[in-house]
Protein backbone atom coordinates (compact mmCIF):
# COMPACT_ATOMS: atom_id res chain seq x y z
CA UNK A 1 0.00 0.00 0.00
CA UNK A 2 2.85 2.63 0.66
CA UNK A 3 6.00 3.47 -2.33
CA UNK A 4 7.95 3.47 -0.39
CA UNK A 5 5.91 5.09 2.40
CA UNK A 6 3.98 7.01 1.04
CA UNK A 7 -0.23 5.85 0.85
CA UNK A 8 -1.64 4.79 -1.87
CA UNK A 9 -5.67 4.54 -2.12
CA UNK A 10 -7.03 2.25 -4.71
CA UNK A 11 -10.59 4.83 -6.09
CA UNK A 12 -11.88 1.29 -7.15
CA UNK A 13 -11.64 -0.65 -4.43
CA UNK A 14 -13.91 2.10 -2.66
CA UNK A 15 -16.44 2.69 -5.52
CA UNK A 16 -16.85 -1.33 -5.40
CA UNK A 17 -16.83 -1.90 -1.77
CA UNK A 18 -19.72 -2.85 0.32
CA UNK A 19 -21.02 0.44 2.97
CA UNK A 20 -19.49 -1.14 5.52
CA UNK A 21 -15.91 -1.61 4.06
CA UNK A 22 -16.64 1.91 2.11
CA UNK A 23 -16.35 3.62 5.33
CA UNK A 24 -13.68 1.48 6.94
CA UNK A 25 -11.75 2.75 3.59
CA UNK A 26 -12.71 6.50 4.49
CA UNK A 27 -11.42 6.22 8.09
CA UNK A 28 -8.18 5.63 5.96
CA UNK A 29 -8.20 8.89 4.01
CA UNK A 30 -9.37 10.77 7.51
CA UNK A 31 -6.34 9.60 8.94
CA UNK A 32 -3.77 10.80 5.89
CA UNK A 33 -5.37 13.92 5.31
CA UNK A 34 -5.40 14.84 8.85
CA UNK A 35 -1.78 13.59 9.01
CA UNK A 36 -0.36 15.52 5.63
CA UNK A 37 -3.20 15.88 2.93
CA UNK A 38 -0.92 13.55 0.09
CA UNK A 39 -1.55 10.25 -1.30
CA UNK A 40 -1.33 8.42 -4.41
CA UNK A 41 -4.97 7.39 -6.10
CA UNK A 42 -4.52 4.17 -8.07
CA UNK A 43 -7.18 2.63 -9.59
CA UNK A 44 -8.91 5.68 -11.30
CA UNK A 45 -10.04 4.42 -14.64
CA UNK A 46 -8.67 7.61 -16.20
CA UNK A 47 -8.02 6.22 -19.93
CA UNK A 48 -3.98 5.97 -20.46
CA UNK A 49 -4.80 7.25 -23.50
CA UNK A 50 -6.56 10.40 -22.98
CA UNK A 51 -3.25 10.81 -20.48
CA UNK A 52 -0.68 10.12 -23.33
CA UNK A 53 -2.15 12.65 -25.76
CA UNK A 54 -2.71 15.61 -23.41
CA UNK A 55 0.98 14.51 -22.40
CA UNK A 56 2.52 14.72 -25.31
CA UNK A 57 1.26 17.85 -26.98
CA UNK A 58 2.05 19.92 -23.67
CA UNK A 59 5.50 18.48 -24.65
CA UNK A 60 5.54 19.45 -28.02
CA UNK A 61 4.22 22.95 -27.33
CA UNK A 62 6.80 23.31 -24.64
CA UNK A 63 9.51 22.52 -26.65
CA UNK A 64 8.54 24.76 -29.51
CA UNK A 65 10.28 28.39 -29.71
CA UNK A 66 9.48 31.14 -27.17
CA UNK A 67 8.21 33.36 -30.06
CA UNK A 68 5.69 30.48 -30.75
CA UNK A 69 4.87 29.58 -27.41
CA UNK A 70 3.98 33.67 -26.63
CA UNK A 71 1.31 33.64 -29.25
CA UNK A 72 -0.52 32.50 -26.49
CA UNK A 73 0.38 34.13 -23.86
CA UNK A 74 -1.45 35.99 -21.29
CA UNK A 75 -2.14 39.45 -22.29
CA UNK A 76 -1.30 40.81 -18.62
CA UNK A 77 -0.42 39.78 -14.89
CA UNK A 78 -3.30 37.95 -13.41
CA UNK A 79 -5.11 36.44 -16.26
CA UNK A 80 -5.68 32.82 -15.00
CA UNK A 81 -5.65 31.51 -18.56
CA UNK A 82 -3.21 30.72 -21.63
CA UNK A 83 1.00 30.64 -21.72
CA UNK A 84 3.13 32.31 -18.66
CA UNK A 85 6.62 31.92 -19.38
CA UNK A 86 9.36 31.55 -17.23
CA UNK A 87 9.97 33.41 -13.77
CA UNK A 88 6.14 34.56 -14.45
CA UNK A 89 5.15 33.72 -10.84
CA UNK A 90 6.55 33.49 -7.10
CA UNK A 91 4.13 30.77 -5.14
CA UNK A 92 5.40 31.37 -2.34
CA UNK A 93 4.19 35.33 -2.46
CA UNK A 94 0.92 33.64 -1.52
CA UNK A 95 1.78 32.98 1.89
CA UNK A 96 3.80 36.87 1.79
CA UNK A 97 6.99 34.94 2.08
CA UNK A 98 9.33 37.27 -0.97
CA UNK A 99 11.41 34.68 -3.44
CA UNK A 100 12.93 35.14 -6.84
CA UNK A 101 10.66 34.31 -9.38
CA UNK A 102 9.97 30.16 -9.81
CA UNK A 103 12.01 28.59 -12.15
CA UNK A 104 9.00 26.90 -14.64
CA UNK A 105 7.01 28.29 -17.51
CA UNK A 106 3.20 26.73 -17.88
CA UNK A 107 0.05 26.56 -19.93
CA UNK A 108 -3.31 27.11 -18.03
CA UNK A 109 -6.82 26.59 -18.96
CA UNK A 110 -10.06 26.69 -17.11
CA UNK A 111 -14.03 25.85 -17.82
CA UNK A 112 -15.11 24.49 -21.03
CA UNK A 113 -18.58 26.94 -20.47
CA UNK A 114 -19.51 29.69 -19.18
CA UNK A 115 -22.83 28.30 -16.80
CA UNK A 116 -26.05 29.78 -17.87
CA UNK A 117 -27.81 32.59 -16.26
CA UNK A 118 -24.43 33.73 -14.97
CA UNK A 119 -23.77 37.78 -14.66
CA UNK A 120 -21.30 38.30 -11.73
CA UNK A 121 -18.56 40.13 -13.43
CA UNK A 122 -15.76 39.31 -11.39
CA UNK A 123 -16.30 35.39 -12.19
CA UNK A 124 -16.61 35.96 -15.80
CA UNK A 125 -13.55 37.93 -16.03
CA UNK A 126 -11.69 35.60 -13.73
CA UNK A 127 -12.64 32.19 -13.83
CA UNK A 128 -14.88 32.09 -16.97
CA UNK A 129 -12.04 34.40 -18.93
CA UNK A 130 -11.07 32.87 -22.19
CA UNK A 131 -8.89 30.37 -22.64
CA UNK A 132 -5.91 31.54 -24.64
CA UNK A 133 -4.97 28.40 -26.87
CA UNK A 134 -1.83 27.89 -28.88
CA UNK A 135 -2.18 27.79 -32.63
CA UNK A 136 0.27 24.53 -32.29
CA UNK A 137 0.80 21.25 -31.97
CA UNK A 138 -2.77 20.07 -34.19
CA UNK A 139 -4.93 18.47 -31.42
CA UNK A 140 -3.65 20.62 -28.48
CA UNK A 141 -7.19 21.80 -27.81
CA UNK A 142 -8.97 18.57 -28.11
CA UNK A 143 -6.10 16.36 -26.44
CA UNK A 144 -6.56 19.38 -23.32
CA UNK A 145 -10.41 19.27 -23.19
CA UNK A 146 -10.90 15.30 -23.48
CA UNK A 147 -7.78 15.57 -20.00
CA UNK A 148 -9.65 18.56 -18.42
CA UNK A 149 -12.97 16.39 -18.49
CA UNK A 150 -11.66 13.37 -16.75
CA UNK A 151 -10.21 15.26 -13.94
CA UNK A 152 -13.44 16.99 -13.34
CA UNK A 153 -15.32 13.36 -13.47
CA UNK A 154 -12.34 12.23 -11.21
CA UNK A 155 -12.48 14.91 -8.81
CA UNK A 156 -16.25 14.79 -8.31
CA UNK A 157 -15.45 10.67 -7.24
CA UNK A 158 -12.76 11.76 -4.76
CA UNK A 159 -15.17 14.04 -3.27
CA UNK A 160 -17.44 11.46 -2.53
CA UNK A 161 -14.82 9.46 -0.29
CA UNK A 162 -14.05 12.30 0.87
CA UNK A 163 -17.50 12.69 2.17
CA UNK A 164 -17.45 9.44 3.58
CA UNK A 165 -14.34 10.12 5.33
CA UNK A 166 -15.66 12.94 6.68
CA UNK A 167 -19.44 10.96 8.03
CA UNK A 168 -21.43 12.71 5.81
CA UNK A 169 -23.24 11.24 3.11
CA UNK A 170 -21.70 10.20 0.48
CA UNK A 171 -23.26 13.05 -1.77
CA UNK A 172 -22.79 16.04 0.67
CA UNK A 173 -20.59 17.98 -1.82
CA UNK A 174 -22.69 17.91 -4.83
CA UNK A 175 -24.47 20.76 -4.46
CA UNK A 176 -20.81 22.83 -4.05
CA UNK A 177 -19.49 20.87 -7.48
CA UNK A 178 -22.12 20.88 -9.72
CA UNK A 179 -20.45 24.03 -11.63
CA UNK A 180 -16.92 23.82 -10.24
CA UNK A 181 -14.72 26.75 -11.37
CA UNK A 182 -11.51 24.14 -11.76
CA UNK A 183 -8.11 25.37 -13.51
CA UNK A 184 -5.69 22.87 -15.35
CA UNK A 185 -1.93 23.82 -15.44
CA UNK A 186 0.51 22.11 -17.49
CA UNK A 187 3.87 22.56 -16.45
CA UNK A 188 7.62 22.42 -17.31
CA UNK A 189 10.54 22.85 -15.41
CA UNK A 190 13.12 23.32 -18.10
CA UNK A 191 17.03 22.45 -17.61
CA UNK A 192 18.74 24.54 -15.72
CA UNK A 193 21.88 26.15 -17.53
CA UNK A 194 22.54 28.79 -14.72
CA UNK A 195 22.77 28.53 -10.94
CA UNK A 196 19.56 29.95 -9.67
CA UNK A 197 19.64 32.82 -7.80
CA UNK A 198 19.93 32.58 -3.59
CA UNK A 199 16.48 31.04 -2.78
CA UNK A 200 15.61 30.65 -6.33
CA UNK A 201 13.94 26.66 -6.44
CA UNK A 202 10.87 25.30 -9.48
CA UNK A 203 8.47 26.12 -7.38
CA UNK A 204 8.86 28.12 -4.00
CA UNK A 205 7.09 26.57 -1.01
CA UNK A 206 3.17 26.81 -0.73
CA UNK A 207 -0.37 25.71 -0.20
CA UNK A 208 -2.60 25.16 -2.77
CA UNK A 209 -5.69 26.89 -2.51
CA UNK A 210 -8.88 24.78 -3.63
CA UNK A 211 -10.40 21.65 -2.25
CA UNK A 212 -8.20 19.62 -3.61
CA UNK A 213 -5.29 18.93 -6.44
CA UNK A 214 -4.61 16.55 -9.09
CA UNK A 215 -1.60 15.88 -9.88
CA UNK A 216 0.46 13.96 -12.72
CA UNK A 217 3.87 14.14 -12.54
CA UNK A 218 6.70 12.54 -14.98
CA UNK A 219 7.29 9.20 -14.43
CA UNK A 220 10.54 8.65 -12.29
CA UNK A 221 10.76 12.27 -11.79
CA UNK A 222 12.16 13.77 -8.16
CA UNK A 223 12.14 17.52 -7.62
CA UNK A 224 8.35 17.21 -5.09
CA UNK A 225 8.39 17.34 -1.26
CA UNK A 226 6.19 18.40 1.35
CA UNK A 227 7.09 19.92 5.02
CA UNK A 228 5.82 16.87 7.19
CA UNK A 229 4.27 16.94 10.32
CA UNK A 230 8.05 16.36 11.92
CA UNK A 231 9.27 19.60 10.70
CA UNK A 232 11.25 18.05 7.92
CA UNK A 233 10.83 18.03 4.11
CA UNK A 234 10.40 14.92 2.52
CA UNK A 235 10.40 13.66 -0.86
CA UNK A 236 6.68 12.50 -2.66
CA UNK A 237 7.82 10.30 -5.06
CA UNK A 238 5.74 9.38 -8.12
CA UNK A 239 3.72 6.44 -8.15
CA UNK A 240 3.21 4.44 -11.52
CA UNK A 241 -0.25 4.11 -12.86
CA UNK A 242 -1.35 6.86 -9.92
CA UNK A 243 -2.49 10.55 -9.51
CA UNK A 244 -0.66 11.98 -6.81
CA UNK A 245 -3.47 13.98 -4.61
CA UNK A 246 -3.57 16.89 -2.13
CA UNK A 247 -5.87 18.65 -0.61
CA UNK A 248 -6.14 22.84 -0.65
CA UNK A 249 -6.34 25.29 1.60
CA UNK A 250 -10.40 25.70 1.17
CA UNK A 251 -11.01 21.98 2.49
CA UNK A 252 -8.72 22.78 5.60
CA UNK A 253 -11.17 26.12 6.19
CA UNK A 254 -13.87 23.67 5.21
CA UNK A 255 -13.15 20.61 7.92
CA UNK A 256 -11.92 23.47 10.27
CA UNK A 257 -8.43 22.24 10.16
CA UNK A 258 -9.38 18.80 10.87
CA UNK A 259 -7.81 18.22 7.57
CA UNK A 260 -4.64 20.04 6.65
CA UNK A 261 -3.32 21.99 3.53
CA UNK A 262 0.46 20.63 3.85
CA UNK A 263 3.50 23.35 2.54
CA UNK A 264 5.07 21.80 -0.34
CA UNK A 265 7.44 22.82 -3.23
CA UNK A 266 9.36 21.64 -6.09
CA UNK A 267 13.16 21.97 -5.50
CA UNK A 268 15.81 22.34 -8.38
CA UNK A 269 18.04 19.30 -9.43
CA UNK A 270 21.09 18.79 -8.03
CA UNK A 271 23.96 20.28 -9.51
CA UNK A 272 25.93 17.76 -11.04
CA UNK A 273 22.81 17.08 -12.90
CA UNK A 274 21.65 13.95 -11.37
CA UNK A 275 18.05 13.25 -11.17
CA UNK A 276 16.70 14.31 -14.77
CA UNK A 277 17.20 17.88 -15.15
CA UNK A 278 14.25 18.77 -17.28
CA UNK A 279 10.39 17.92 -15.45
CA UNK A 280 6.75 18.01 -16.40
CA UNK A 281 3.52 17.73 -14.68
CA UNK A 282 0.09 18.56 -14.84
CA UNK A 283 -1.64 19.83 -11.86
CA UNK A 284 -5.76 20.07 -11.62
CA UNK A 285 -6.85 22.31 -9.33
CA UNK A 286 -10.69 21.49 -8.87
CA UNK A 287 -12.41 24.41 -6.65
CA UNK A 288 -16.38 24.86 -6.00
CA UNK A 289 -18.55 26.76 -7.28
CA UNK A 290 -17.99 30.81 -7.87
CA UNK A 291 -21.02 31.39 -5.40
CA UNK A 292 -20.89 28.58 -3.21
CA UNK A 293 -20.19 29.78 0.37
CA UNK A 294 -17.98 27.38 2.65
CA UNK A 295 -18.55 27.12 6.10
CA UNK A 296 -17.47 24.67 8.28
CA UNK A 297 -19.04 21.03 8.28
CA UNK A 298 -20.92 19.88 11.22
CA UNK A 299 -19.07 17.35 11.57
CA UNK A 300 -15.94 18.78 11.75
CA UNK A 301 -17.03 21.29 14.98
CA UNK A 302 -16.85 19.57 18.27
CA UNK A 303 -19.67 20.02 20.69
CA UNK A 304 -19.47 23.15 22.30
CA UNK A 305 -16.93 24.93 20.11
CA UNK A 306 -17.33 27.73 17.21
CA UNK A 307 -15.72 27.62 13.87
CA UNK A 308 -12.47 28.75 13.53
CA UNK A 309 -13.05 30.88 10.15
CA UNK A 310 -15.63 33.04 8.63
CA UNK A 311 -17.22 31.55 5.95
CA UNK A 312 -16.04 32.45 2.53
CA UNK A 313 -17.14 32.46 -1.05
CA UNK A 314 -15.14 30.21 -2.93
CA UNK A 315 -14.14 32.35 -6.44
CA UNK A 316 -13.60 35.21 -4.78
CA UNK A 317 -11.76 33.34 -2.44
CA UNK A 318 -9.68 31.87 -5.36
CA UNK A 319 -9.23 35.18 -6.89
CA UNK A 320 -7.32 37.33 -4.13
CA UNK A 321 -5.05 33.70 -3.67
CA UNK A 322 -3.80 33.95 -7.23
CA UNK A 323 -3.12 37.40 -7.69
CA UNK A 324 -0.84 37.27 -4.51
CA UNK A 325 1.90 34.90 -6.39
CA UNK A 326 1.89 36.83 -9.53
CA UNK A 327 4.87 39.05 -11.16
CA UNK A 328 3.75 42.60 -11.53
CA UNK A 329 4.00 43.88 -15.13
Amino acid sequence: MAVPDFPVFDLSGFENAAPEERRRLGAEVDAICRNTGFLAVSGHGVPQATIDKAWNAARDFFDRPAEEKNEARAPYAGYPYGYLGPQSEALAKSRNVDTPPDLKESFNGGPAAVPGGLTDKDALAFCYAETIWPVAPDGFRDAWQAYYAAMEDLAARIMRVFAVALDLPESFFAAAIDRPISALRALNYPDQETPPEPGQLRAGAHTDYGSLTILLPQVGSGGLEIFTPEGEWRAVPPVPGAFVINIGDLMALWTNDRWVSTLHRVVNPEPDGSGSARRQSFAFFHQPNWDYEIACIPSCLEPGTTPKYEPVLSGPYLMGKFKSTVKAA
